[in-house]
């Protein structure tokens, strides 16, 4: 990767702001949980396995600004209440909550930080290798919103699948649609693509449809951030019509998850919390309105695909 999404420097963790990309390629150095919270909630860093990670690390700095159970278990709640649809944040805590319940000191605390980092890049790295071996030599491609090395600890899910098939000496075109309100396609997809040497083709998000019945697709390959015991699989509003589409048209839909997105306290996607953000984020671009005053709006992030449109 020519970039790097986390990074843990010993009294701080490094991320790259993505609200500035593709225009401003600015990196955050976080000090404080608080800090991490915000960089969550604001969106300065997103998908679900990188919030899990940078997740790990604001607990390790709790336990470097205030080494007390107490205070740690505080700001372990306080940055569960950031995302609520993600699990990977949900099971990073859990597993930094037992640590910091053990009395484990503080130097333990950070080691199981960076051992859910480094897990990460080896999931990515073994998820990236088995679908890649589901592409033929020369591969059209679609995915949605941005499930790549700026989403996880390492390569990515989807997108990783595309990067290890050019490490095979495969040749990949894939076509990125924006992915509204706040266009992860068009801003991170499409950039971490080029950036990393693969063709991409950036298509409005109504254009789906069109390109999977024209372009002769090969497969399509999806992130998730939630992933019920069923299959059922929340995943950037518009991944559902997506599987609709694709299961019309004749197109394989494959989703790319490591085993930390599976909530096993849900049965069915019935049970997944859904995000709904700011009314701006649909009524304004770059701060200026484009919807009438005092429309009624709607923003839903995330929807649920059944297990039953999944390959």
């Amino acid at each position: 990767m020519k970039f790097k999404t986390i990074e843990w420097l010993g009294d701080r963790v490094r991320i790259i702001d993505q609200r500035g990309l593709p225009l401003k390629e600015n990196y955050l150095d976080l000090r404080t949980p608080e800090e991490v919270y915000d960089a969550i909630k604001n969106m300065a860093i997103r998908g679900a396995p990188a919030i899990g990670v940078i997740a790990g690390y604001g607990v390790a700095l709790a336990a470097l600004r205030d080494g007390s159970k107490e205070q740690i278990l505080n700001k372990i709640e306080l940055l569960s209440k950031s995302r609520p649809t993600a699990y990977n944040l949900f099971y990073a805590l859990e597993r930094m909550k037992k640590i910091v319940e053990s009395g484990a000191e503080t130097d333990k605390i950070i080691r199981e930080a960076i051992k859910i980092h480094n897990e990460d890049i080896e999931i990515c790295n073994k998820m990236g290798e088995y679908g890649s071996k589901l592409l033929p030599e020369k591969a059209i491609c679609m995915t949605i919103c941005n499930a790549g090395a700026l989403a996880t600890g390492g390569i990515g899910t989807a997108l990783g699948v595309f990067y290890k098939a050019k490490e095979m000496g495969k040749v990949i075109k894939v076509f990125v649609p924006e992915t509204r309100p706040f266009l992860q396609g068009a801003r991170l997809t499409a950039w971490e693509l080029m950036k990393n040497g693969i063709e991409a083709v950036l298509i409005a998000d109504g254009a789906k449809a069109f390109i999977l019945q024209r372009e002769k697709v090969d497969a399509i390959f999806v992130g998730a951030d939630r992933i019920a015991l069923n299959g059922d699989t929340a995943n950037k509003i518009g991944t559902f019509g997506l599987a609709i589409n694709a299961e019309k048209i004749g197109v394989p839909f494959y989703v790319v998850a490591p085993s930390t997105t599976f909530d096993r306290t849900i049965k069915t996607g019935e049970d997944i919390p859904i995000e709904e953000r700011n009314p701006d984020e649909i009524t304004h671009l770059n701060e200026i309105r484009i919807a009438p005053e005092g429309i009624k709006v709607k923003n839903p992030v995330f929807d649920v695909t059944p297990h039953s449109l999944i390959n």
